[in-house]
């Protein structure tokens, strides 16, 4: 239950760490809790019990006529008040109506094998060896930066992705073609671990209470960021100054330069593009699409499915008319 001398989106912060939540889902969740009480007009934390159903219905349904979000907006600000309500208030959402939202997911962007040789051509060091694991395993970017040095598997040749998207493992393709490039960034990576241990800066954030269990596994190696951040800086969870990993705008900003110095690339591509374009390509080449949603990690095949709708697009088993002339 609430109490009186805490604000209440600090004691959903400290729910949701306990929990072992993402720092950005904590963030993710907290805002759209306070976006909910201002716009329910709340003047105290009683006002959260009183008609919670029917506020949480106005509030989604708004999202949905009048604000125009995605369906995955709209279901995201329903999670965390569901969250909100069971486990930090103790009083459980039932039978929520919101209108939902209609708006249809969009078709990704997608690069052709050719433009994604020429993004690469236009990086180098870390970046490219970023991008590449993006598209050479699908991955999201959030997960790419979270990589632990245990997480990569030469000898498999596999990429194990812990924590995913809805908290799930996955395991997905390790391209053996950069193996070299990240053999070496990776005996960098170990030598600048053993000077931050030096100067008392070595150790890293455990997921899962891990650091309790184990006291001496976050000053491991294999337990380190694949990208760390070039900066030492205090964790906003624990207030321990150590170095985390590399910021995903870091990330999209290098593809953002690359794009443009390509001149001939006129798509909107960041980050996640690379991902679509590994999910495509495969489908491509004969992948079988439950394959594709094994190593994207999808919980629903539908969502998958999008990408045959890239592939119907442009001629893909139709012929133009013009061509016929």
């Amino acid at each position: 239950m609430i109490t009186e001398n805490k604000p209440i989106i600090e004691q959903m912060r400290e729910v949701m760490q306990r929990m072992s939540y993402a720092y950005k889902t904590e963030n993710t969740y907290c805002d759209w809790v306070t976006r909910f009480m201002k716009f329910s007009k709340m003047r105290d934390k009683q006002e959260l019990f009183e008609d919670a159903e029917n506020r949480v219905e106005i509030f989604l349904t708004d999202l949905a006529v009048t604000q125009n979000v995605a369906a995955s907006t709209q279901n995201q600000a329903f999670n965390a008040l569901v969250f909100f309500y069971k486990k930090v208030l103790k009083r459980p959402l039932e039978n929520v109506r919101a209108t939902r939202s209609r708006k249809e997911p969009r078709i990704p962007v997608v690069l052709s094998v050719k433009e994604v040789k020429k993004v690469f051509a236009k990086l180098r060091g870390s970046n490219l060896l970023m991008v590449q694991l993006l598209y050479g395993g699908g991955l999201r970017i959030s997960e790419l930066v979270r990589l632990r040095v245990q997480d990569i598997d030469f000898e498999y040749s596999q990429i194990t992705v812990r924590d995913g998207k809805g908290k799930k493992d996955r395991v997905t393709p390790l391209a053996n073609k950069i193996t070299p490039l990240l053999k070496a960034h990776l005996l960098q990576r170990k030598e600048r671990h053993v000077t931050d241990l030096k100067e008392g800066f070595g150790g890293v954030y455990l997921p899962n209470a891990l650091a309790k269990k184990y006291p001496n596994a976050d000053q491991e190696f294999g337990w380190q960021y694949v990208f760390a951040s070039r900066n030492i800086a205090i964790d906003p969870k624990s207030g321990i100054e150590r170095r985390h990993h590399i910021d995903q705008s870091a990330v999209n900003k290098a593809i953002k330069v690359a794009v443009k110095r390509c001149h001939s690339i006129d798509k909107k591509v960041s980050a996640h593009t690379f991902r679509h374009s590994f999910a495509t390509h495969l489908l491509q080449t004969g992948t079988d699409i439950h394959t594709i949603q094994a190593l994207l990690g999808h919980s629903d095949l539908q969502t998958t499915m999008i990408y045959t709708h890239i592939l119907k697009q442009g001629g893909q088993g139709v012929v133009s008319p013009l061509d016929k002339l």
